[in-house]
C-alpha cells in the first residue's frame, strides 16, 4: 500500500459520490436481489464508475464488489467494494449510508474508505497510519467498562437465533444500544461517538474496509472469536473504542 493507492482512494470515493447524489431523495430505478435485499440505480452506478477507473489505472489488481461480482479475486492486490452500504437508508433518504473501499493485501485489509457522499464526510485508515476524517486526525475513544459504552447495531433482524442470544448478553450489560446506522456506526466510532458496535452476517464488502478505519483510530476490530478479520471470516464483528470493553464483550458474547 503506498501513497498512490490513497490518493486512488480519495479518487474512487469521489467518483461513487458523484454517481450518488443525483439520486438521493430522487426518483430511481430499484429491484430486489436473490436474497430480498434492495438494489438501486444508485449502487449500480457508483459501483460502475470505481470499476471504471480500476480498470484504467489498476489492471492488474483483483476486484470484489457487491454489484458486479469478483474478478481476479486471487490477486495478491485486492480492492473490495460496497458502493452503497446501507442501501435501505439511502432509498429512506437518511444520509447515514456510505461507499467502502478496501485494499486487501494478503488477503488482509491494509487500506480502508467510508464516505458519506451526502454530508461531506470521509474517513480514510491505512495501515501504520492515523486514521483521517476530512484530512483531520479521528480518535476513538477510551470506555473501559461494558457498562458505560454506548453499543450499536443495524439490526436485530441480522443474526441468527444463538446470535440474537449472545448480542443480548452483550446488549444487556452495555448503557444502551442504537439501532440502524450500517457502516456509519463504525465511522462514528472511529470518531469517538460510538464505544462498541456488533454485528453478524457480514460480507467481505461489508467488513473490509472498516478495519483500517477503526484499528488507525486507535479501536480495535475482530471476529467473535477475537481473531483479526480477514478475507476468510465468517461475517461476525465486533469493533471497540477501547480494548478493555471489547474483552468484556467477547467474554459475554462466547
Amino acid at each position: 500500500m503506498t501513497d498512490a493507492d490513497i490518493a486512488l482512494a480519495h479518487r474512487l470515493a469521489d467518483a461513487a459520490g458523484a454517481a450518488i447524489r443525483p439520486f438521493f431523495r430522487a426518483a430511481f430505478a430499484m429491484e430486489a436481489k436473490a436474497d430480498a435485499s434492495p438494489v438501486t440505480q444508485a449502487d449500480r452506478a457508483a459501483e460502475a464508475a470505481i470499476r471504471a477507473i480500476l480498470a484504467a489505472e489498476r489492471p492488474a489488481d483483483g476486484i470484489v464488489g457487491e454489484e458486479y461480482g469478483s474478478e481476479r479475486e486471487d490477486a495478491e492486490r485486492v480492492w473490495v467494494l460496497d458502493p452503497i452500504d446501507g442501501t435501505r437508508s439511502f432509498i429512506a433518504g437518511r444520509p447515514i449510508f456510505g461507499t467502502l473501499i478496501a485494499l486487501m493485501e494478503g488477503g488482509r485489509p491494509v487500506l480502508g474508505v467510508i464516505d458519506q457522499p451526502i454530508g461531506g464526510e470521509r474517513w480514510i485508515g491505512a495501515h501504520g497510519r492515523p486514521t483521517l476524517l476530512n484530512g483531520a486526525p479521528a480518535r476513538a475513544r477510551a470506555c473501559a467498562r461494558l457498562a458505560d459504552a454506548h453499543l450499536a447495531t443495524t439490526g436485530p433482524r441480522y443474526f441468527a437465533a444463538g446470535q440474537a442470544a449472545a448480542f443480548d448478553r452483550v446488549g444487556d450489560a452495555a448503557r444502551d444500544i442504537l439501532w440502524g446506522g450500517d457502516c456509519y456506526n463504525y465511522a462514528l466510532l472511529a470518531s469517538g461517538h460510538l464505544d462498541l458496535v456488533i454485528e453478524a452476517g457480514l460480507k467481505l464488502y461489508d467488513l473490509a474496509a472498516l478495519v483500517p478505519v477503526v484499528e488507525g483510530a486507535g479501536g480495535r476490530m475482530r471476529d467473535w472469536r477475537g481473531a483479526p478479520l480477514d478475507a476468510a471470516s465468517d461475517g461476525r464483528v465486533i469493533a471497540a473504542g477501547d480494548a478493555a470493553v471489547m474483552d468484556e464483550a467477547l467474554a459475554l458474547l462466547e
